[in-house]
């Protein structure tokens, strides 16, 4: 019977297999790596059929996400800066405006006021105490702006402090002016002009400069939004071409027609570059439509209305100093000839073209009550002539004076809802782009993948 034992040979333990140069298995893979990493071996793969495609796959890849993302972070941007301009631009421009005419409407007041003498007419006084008060509180309203460390190096933010300082300073002086008139003294009107002077030289050009600032910044911003994305829309064209480039080499190659993938990544690009330039084509139009049928007529009606307060002025500050030399008469002159140019060619399909029609009459009998001041004081009839200036009649200056202020504040309301209303146009037509966008660029590098990994497949 043959033995169960195990032999001597059995219980040996087997040596581990020897690799052909005598290394251990480890070294067999560390080889491998090494071979496979050659830099010969690298390019030969990069020049071959399998390692063509993929770098080929990995730059549509590339492209496509790229433009997809660029077109959103675009889009974003300019969303952005059109929420920006809609509450925060806008906005601050309108207050300098307001700031601008009540001031000029202060200045009007009380000069207007002092003529009655004694006891001024209460309408008269509120409208002063009112426009103050309006002034005063557009610039509480921005005083958060000029905080913090910047706040030294901004200009708008200098403008408001000088005006806040000089304002009250311009207040004293009328309250003393109207102390002195009420108690008969006729030093009141030396203190009255020196009051106009400081809002004509000092209080006046700064809220104009402020003004002029923030409508500035309403055009630049309009301006920026009108010019065209260049760098995405180049971005698209540059995908759609290198798409089109690599379905043209896959033909010629590897005798393939059409790539499903790649075409339907080449129709993801061309709707998201039509999506671009159609959405982005129809925002500038709503932009340029609020700039030319909101910011300009806007700005041409705010013009006029601190033209016409300023002509107020001067007429009568003329009657306060008992003027001969001429100088309010040419400034009444000037302001009102360029008033009555920018209301006399205002266009007839702007915004609030029957508010400025209302106006153009309006104007037309101050002119005619001013003559007739001038008239009675050519005849030293001053009594006379500042009943013409300040009466409540019908064919007095103060109700044509007001009737052509109440048109212009209606114009330039209408002309402002109708800038803001294009503005939220423009941000509105742009609402799905961005995501859009994204969404677009994923799916165009999704079916670039699933075009190209059936070609690499045939090479296993």
């Amino acid at each position: 019977m043959a033995s169960s034992e195990p032999t001597t040979a059995e219980l040996r333990p087997s040596s581990a297999p020897e690799t052909a140069d005598g290394d251990e298995p480890g070294g067999l893979s560390v080889a491998v790596v090494r071979e496979r990493l050659d830099l010969a071996n690298l390019r030969s793969f990069a020049n071959s059929s399998p390692g063509r495609l993929i770098a080929l796959g990995l730059l549509l890849i590339g492209l496509c996400l790229a433009a997809g993302s660029m077109t959103a972070a675009t889009v974003g941007d300019r969303q952005q800066s059109l929420d920006v301009l809609l509450y925060d631009t806008e906005p601050d421009a309108h207050s300098a405006h307001r700031l601008y005419t009540s001031l000029s409407i202060a200045d009007a007041a009380a000069s207007t006021a002092f003529i009655a003498g004694g006891l001024e007419p209460q309408a008269v006084r509120d409208r002063y105490t009112q426009a103050l008060g309006e002034a005063a509180a557009e610039l509480v309203t921005r005083s958060d702006r000029d905080v913090g460390p910047n706040a030294a190096l901004d200009p708008d933010a200098r403008l408001r402090t000088g005006i806040v300082t000089g304002l009250p300073v311009y207040s004293g002086l009328v309250e003393t002016a109207r102390t002195n008139n009420r108690s008969g003294y006729p030093v009141g009107a030396a203190y009255l002009s020196e009051a106009s002077n400081q809002m004509q030289t000092t209080l006046l050009p700064m809220a104009e400069e402020l003004h002029n600032h923030r409508s500035a910044a309403v055009a630049d911003a309009q301006r920026n939004h009108v010019r065209p994305p260049w760098a995405a829309i180049g971005l698209l064209i540059l995908t759609l071409g290198v798409l089109v480039w690599v379905q043209r080499d896959l033909a010629q190659r590897w005798r393939r027609v059409l790539n499903p993938g790649l075409l339907l990544a080449s129709v993801s690009m061309l709707i998201l570059l039509a999506w671009t330039v159609i959405a982005g084509s129809v925002s500038a139009t709503s932009m340029i439509s609020a700039r030319d049928d909101g910011a300009v007529p806007s700005s041409r009606l705010t013009e006029s209305r601190i033209l016409a307060q300023q002509a107020r002025a001067a007429e009568t500050l003329k009657l306060v100093r008992r003027d001969a030399t001429g100088d309010y008469d040419r400034t009444y002159d000037a302001d009102i000839e360029r008033l009555a140019d920018l209301i006399g060619n205002y266009p007839s399909s702007a915004p609030a073209a029957d508010e400025v029609r209302n106006a153009v009459p309006a104007l037309a009998r101050w002119r005619v009550a001013h003559q007739r001041m001038n008239d009675a004081l050519a005849k030293g009839d001053f009594n006379s002539a500042a009943v013409v200036a300040t009466g409540p009649g019908s064919a007095d200056a103060t109700v044509q004076v007001e009737a052509l202020d109440r048109s212009l504040e209606q114009g330039i309301a209408e002309t402002r809802d109708t800038l803001r209303s294009e503005i939220s146009q423009a941000a509105r037509v742009l609402d799905f782009l961005g995501a859009g966008a994204m969404v677009l660029g994923i799916l165009a590098a999704g079916y670039v993948g699933l075009g190209i990994w059936p070609r690499l497949r045939e090479y296993r």
